[in-house]
């Protein structure tokens, strides 16, 4: 009998939102990396038909010129898509303990956000109620949201998420 060999596939797509702002370095040879961590969300109804929320954080790496295109497109709040591999590291910390950590090492980010001049999302609330990204997409004609996951949702999931606002 022929022995089969198992295909080596090491393929991830996430999508999420940054969770804090990414931490920009470069190694010793000046090579550019980048680190961030996304939350994913997944919804779904539960055994009382109810819908649940459930979060996956995951982090990432890049490198090279992927991690230089990051540098003024990504901050904390930022919409990617991220495609890459799994890859699992391990260190030694201070103390001598141990560490390891399973990540994805992106091949090609897709920025989900318009570019603009946006600030933070916990900005300040103007007069009118809105924040400063609403009124900076309405000074440039364009609408921020236009490019978030809410239209990868269906009817019933947007139509939760509008009954909490």
């Amino acid at each position: 009998m022929a022995e089969l060999k198992m295909p080596e596939i090491n393929y991830v797509i996430v999508a999420g939102n940054l969770t804090k702002d990414p931490i920009f370095r470069e190694t010793t040879n000046k090579t550019p990396v980048v680190n961030f961590s996304l939350a994913s969300n997944r919804r779904f109804k539960d055994s009382t038909n109810q819908w649940q929320e459930d979060v996956c954080y995951v982090g990432i790496v890049a490198w090279n010129k992927l991690a230089d295109s990051c540098k003024d497109r990504l901050k904390k709040g930022s919409a990617v898509l991220v495609d890459g591999e799994l890859q699992s590291r391990t260190w030694k910390t201070d103390e001598g303990h141990n560490r390891s950590i399973v990540e994805i090492k992106a091949r090609r980010i897709q920025f989900l956000n318009k570019r603009g001049k946006f600030v933070d999302a916990e900005s300040e609330k103007e007069e009118n109620g809105k924040d400063k990204n609403e009124v900076a997409a309405e000074e440039n004609g364009t609408d921020y949201t236009e490019d978030s996951f809410d239209k990868f949702l269906s009817s019933e999931e947007s139509d939760l998420i509008k009954d909490k606002e």
